[in-house]
């Protein structure tokens, strides 16, 4: 049995909406404390580690820890049918989960519960990062954003006193620089100078978790792993890692 009430439906929908350009489904895990997925794309070349904590919810219960296959489009379909003004109950029931919104009216939804094994999932407990920034989110969307413009990857820089962005394609390139001291640049940490390109496709996917964050985190290595935690509430928590292109890294 698992029953839970969310009044502001929207701390779910804006983190599944951005989940759902990543992975198409994915195996939810319900606990007491929260609701939690770590999933891998088909491709490898990202992972996505989502957690809402049961203290969100006006009401959660479950008698046990369940562990339930979904269709993440399909999630996300029913959640962009909530107002601002509906609270929704999610109720599992056998094979299928239930969620009810409610307002002026009572709208049930009845999805399936996919029977999916657990795929493997790289290790990212164990990543070690060697750099990390803090920044304003509307930084990193316009990093990303002039990026594009110009190649299908950007590269990361950082050092002791400075952040940047930077893409170069034939003819044309972009740059964004921060330095130390900048309010924009929350936090800066690096035992020396690093470089690492990462793939913009993924990153412009990433970079729409923005609406439910005050900053973002940027962990990463030379030639190494990204991690990238967009911070919001106490009460939700997204954080991705991606994969770097090793072989464009200057």
């Amino acid at each position: 049995m698992f029953k839970a009430v969310l009044n502001n439906v929207s701390l779910l929908t804006d983190s599944i909406s951005t989940i759902a350009e990543i992975i198409d489904e994915g195996i939810l895990k319900i606990s007491k404390d929260s609701i939690s997925m770590v999933a891998a794309d088909r491709a490898m070349v990202a992972v996505v580690d989502f957690q809402i904590l049961a203290t969100a919810f006006e009401k959660f219960e479950t008698d046990q820890e369940h562990s339930i296959g979904m269709n993440i489009t399909n999630l996300l379909s029913v959640l962009k049918r909530a107002t601002a003004e509906d609270r929704a109950t999610f109720n599992l029931q056998d094979s299928k989960l239930e969620i009810v919104l409610e307002n002026a009216s009572k709208r049930r939804f009845v999805l399936p519960l996919l029977d999916l094994n657990k795929e493997e999932v790289p290790p990212i407990d164990q990543l070690e990062f060697t750099g990390k920034v803090e920044v304003k989110p509307e930084i990193l969307q316009s990093g990303i954003a002039d990026a594009e413009i110009v190649a299908d990857s950007v590269l990361f820089e950082v050092s002791r006193d400075m952040f940047g962005m930077r893409a170069e394609g034939d003819i044309s390139s972009s740059q964004l620089e921060l330095e130390k001291g900048n309010k924009s640049l929350i936090d800066i940490k690096t035992d020396g100078d690093i470089k690492s390109r990462y793939p913009l496709d993924y990153l412009k996917k990433m970079i729409k978790a923005s609406k439910i964050a005050q900053s973002v985190s940027l962990e990463w290595g030379q030639d190494y792993p990204m991690k990238l935690t967009f911070k919001s509430t106490d009460k939700v928590s997204l954080t991705f890692i991606i994969a770097p292109r090793v072989s464009d890294t200057e």
